[in-house]
C-alpha cells in the first residue's frame, strides 16, 4: 500500500508539474522509469509479472486502436508517398539490418532470435518525443509525418514480430505447422477487429443520430469497444493486437463525425495507463539488465537508435525533396517505446529463459531511446524549428496538424494537434 499510494502520488505531481516539467526537458517517461527504478527494491518480481503484462497489453491495444481510429483518408492523401515510402520501404529495411546487426553483435543462436530483436525495435513511438509533435515550431507536416509513421508501423511489424516468436519456439519438424498457425492468428484477429470497430461503429452513429447516448458515456463506450475487439480475438485464438489495430481503421470509417471525439478518451485512458506502464518497466525490465551489459549490447543498442533507423529512411525518402535536415530530423527521431516493450513481455511468456539475451538488447534500447530522445526533443525541436521557418522551397505547409500523438501527459500540445500512444 505504501508502493500504490507513491505510485498515486507521482502520478497527481505529474499532472501538476508536467507543463514546468517538460520545458526543462523532462519527459513523462523519463520521470517514471525513473521513479520505477527508485522503487525497484521494494517489489517482487515473481508476484507483479503477470499484471505488468496484462496492464501493457491492454495499454498497447487502446493505442493500436486509437492511433488507427485517428488515421483519416484526408489527412494521408496529401503525403501518401512519403508514408509509403516510410512503411514499405524503410521499416522492412530497419527490421532487415536490425536483425543483421543482432546476428552479427549479440551471437543470436538462431536466425528467429536475430529477427525477433531486429522487428521489435523497429517500430517507433511518438510519445517518447512528444514534444517535437507539440512544438508550434516544427512545420505541421513534419509532425503529421512522424505522428503517421509512428501510429502505423507497431500495427504493420506486429506480425514479424509473431513470426519470429513462433520460429524460435517451434522444433525443426514443426515449424511449418507453427508458421502456418500464426498466419490463421493473424487473419483471425484482422476479421474479428474489423468486424468489432466497424459494428460498434455504425451502432455508435446512428445512436447518436437518434439521440439515444448519453456524451459522458459515449467516451467509455469506446473504450470498451477497444478492449472488446482484443478480448474476443484472443478468446477465438487470434491475434488481439492486430485485432485492436483493425478495429481502430474501421471505427474510424464507419463512426462519422462523433468518432474522433470519442477516440480521445480512449488516447487519455491510455495516457494514463502508460504512465504506469514506464513506471513498471523501470521497476521490473531496468534491473533484468544487471549483469548483462557488455561493450557489443551497448554497440548494438546505439546502432539500433541510430544507423539502423536512419540509414533505412534517408535511402527510402530520396527523390522525396524534404531537405537534408528534414531527413535527419525525421531519421532521429524514431523513439522506440510501448510496442518494443510489449513485444520483450510476449518474448518472456512465450520462451521463457532462452529469451534474455534478445530481452536485454530490447530493454537496453528502449532505456537509451527514452533518455535520449526524451532530452533532445526539445532543443533539437526547437533548433529545426527555427531552420524551417525560412522560406520553403519544396516543403509544404498544409493546414491541417498532425493528430495522430499517443498520449504521455497532460501537457497541452496547442490547436490543432491532440494531446491524445503510446508513452
Amino acid at each position: 500500500m505504501g508502493a500504490l499510494a507513491l505510485v498515486a502520488a507521482v502520478v497527481f505531481a505529474w499532472g501538476a508539474f508536467s507543463a514546468r516539467l517538460e520545458r526543462a526537458d523532462v519527459t513523462a517517461p523519463i520521470a517514471f522509469v525513473g521513479v520505477g527504478i527508485l522503487l525497484a527494491p521494494a517489489v517482487h518480481t515473481d508476484a507483479g509479472a503477470a499484471g505488468v503484462t496484462v496492464l501493457t497489453e491492454v495499454t498497447l491495444a487502446w493505442v493500436l486502436f486509437s492511433d488507427a481510429a485517428r488515421v483519416g483518408l484526408r489527412e494521408l492523401r496529401g503525403d501518401s508517398a512519403v508514408y509509403g515510402r516510410l512503411l514499405a520501404l524503410a521499416l522492412p529495411l530497419t527490421v532487415v539490418a536490425g536483425a543483421a546487426g543482432a546476428w552479427a553483435l549479440l551471437g543470436a543462436s538462431l536466425p528467429w532470435y536475430a529477427l525477433l530483436v531486429g522487428a521489435a525495435l523497429a517500430p517507433t513511438d511518438a510519445a517518447l518525443g512528444a514534444v517535437v509533435i507539440t512544438h508550434p515550431a516544427v512545420p505541421a507536416r513534419i509532425r503529421r509525418i512522424l505522428n503517421v509513421e509512428s501510429g502505423l508501423n507497431d500495427g504493420i511489424v506486429t506480425p514479424v514480430v509473431l513470426l519470429a516468436l513462433t520460429g524460435a519456439a517451434s522444433v525443426p519438424d514443426d515449424a511449418g505447422h507453427t508458421v502456418v498457425t500464426a498466419v490463421l492468428q493473424l487473419l483471425g484477429g484482422a476479421v474479428i477487429g474489423a468486424a468489432a470497430g466497424a459494428g460498434g461503429g455504425g451502432l455508435l452513429r446512428a445512436a447518436v443520430r437518434r439521440g439515444w447516448t448519453d456524451d459522458s458515456f459515449a467516451g467509455p463506450a469506446v473504450l470498451a469497444l477497444a478492449l472488446a475487439a482484443y478480448t474476443a480475438a484472443v478468446a477465438a485464438h487470434g491475434n488481439g493486437f492486430v485485432a485492436a489495430f483493425a478495429g481502430g481503421i474501421a471505427f474510424g470509417h464507419v463512426a462519422g463525425r462523433g468518432g474522433p471525439r470519442e477516440v480521445f478518451y480512449v488516447e487519455e485512458t491510455a495516457g494514463l495507463a502508460s504512465l504506469l506502464v514506464w513506471l513498471l518497466f523501470g521497476a521490473f525490465a531496468v534491473p533484468s539488465l544487471y549483469g548483462r551489459v557488455d561493450l557489443a549490447l551497448l554497440l548494438y543498442a546505439v546502432l539500433s537508435l541510430t544507423a539502423v533507423r536512419m540509414v533505412p529512411v534517408a535511402v527510402s525518402l530520396i527523390g522525396a525533396r524534404l531537405g537534408g535536415r528534414t531527413v535527419l530530423f525525421i531519421g532521429w527521431f524514431g523513439p522506440r517505446g510501448l510496442a518494443s516493450v510489449v513485444f520483450a513481455l510476449m518474448a518472456v511468456e512465450e520462451l521463457g529463459e532462452r529469451a534474455a539475451p534478445a530481452v536485454a538488447a530490447i530493454v537496453l534500447t528502449v532505456l537509451l531511446s527514452v533518455v535520449a530522445h526524451g532530452l533532445t526533443a526539445g532543443p533539437w525541436a526547437a533548433r529545426y524549428g527555427a531552420h524551417a521557418r525560412q522560406p520553403p522551397t519544396t516543403v509544404g505547409e498544409p493546414a491541417a496538424a498532425a493528430r495522430l500523438v499517443r498520449p504521455s501527459s497532460g501537457h497541452d500540445p496547442g490547436p490543432g494537434v491532440s494531446s491524445g500512444r503510446k508513452p
